[in-house]
């Protein structure tokens, strides 16, 4: 599937390939939902329902990864929040095995998520992900998300990697869409990004389910 010899460059997405998209879930399905409600004073099932649609309607924005957003847009403090479930934050089987035997095949590795800065403090604390990493980088630097080609074209002006050279793995198709429009050659999906929810089906992008499928020798 892979031809190591021909990859210099690994970037990685967090949430649902790293780490289990489990905890993410659990957030903003549940304990947002249930706070809105108790803020509102409104049913559970209402309050999600709600939610859904402001979810849906700036869904693959910078809106949609950000706290300040949501901690404004709710009146929630998302910061407090997301510490309620922070039990849930796990590593994704074989990814930490994975991260190691790239160190070992003396790959460059680095992580480029989405996800907020103190969303990417907070799983760090609980799994020292960061340390597996040449750098890490939160689109959140550059004010737009990794579906947009602008963040793209400012990653690779830091990083200096060849698109040709280099294996991005996510879970989101509209990203792996985005890093194929700018010409990363080498793209692989997850699709079991939460173990508590189905396989996932992706209709552009070879996908895989566990790291062992791809590791480096």
């Amino acid at each position: 599937m892979i031809n190591w010899q021909e990859i210099d460059t690994v970037l990685l997405d967090m949430d649902g390939t790293l780490l289990d998209l489990h905890y993410d879930n659990q957030l903003w399905n549940h304990v947002v939902p249930s706070a809105y409600a108790d803020h509102l004073r409104i049913p559970f099932a209402q309050a999600k329902q709600i939610m859904q649609q402001k979810y849906q309607a700036v869904e693959d924005s910078m809106h949609w990864y950000c706290y300040d957003y949501w901690t404004q847009t709710l009146g929630l403090d998302i910061y407090q929040l997301q510490h309620q479930v922070a039990d849930k934050i796990n590593w994704r089987q074989d990814a930490k095995a994975f991260l190691q035997q790239l160190r070992l095949a003396n790959k460059q590795s680095h992580l480029v998520t989405n996800a907020h800065p103190e969303g990417l403090r907070l799983k760090n604390e609980h799994t020292d992900l960061i340390e597996f990493f040449d750098s890490c980088i939160s689109s959140h630097e550059y004010g737009v998300p990794k579906e947009e080609q602008a963040l793209w074209h400012q990653v690779q002006q830091r990083l200096q990697f060849d698109p040709q050279r280099t294996l991005f793995i996510d879970d989101n198709e509209t990203v792996l869409d985005a890093a194929k429009t700018f010409g990363i050659k080498h793209l692989i999906a997850i699709d079991l990004p939460d173990s508590g929810l189905p396989q996932k089906h992706f209709h552009r992008h070879t996908a895989i389910s566990n790291f062992s499928e791809i590791m480096p020798k």
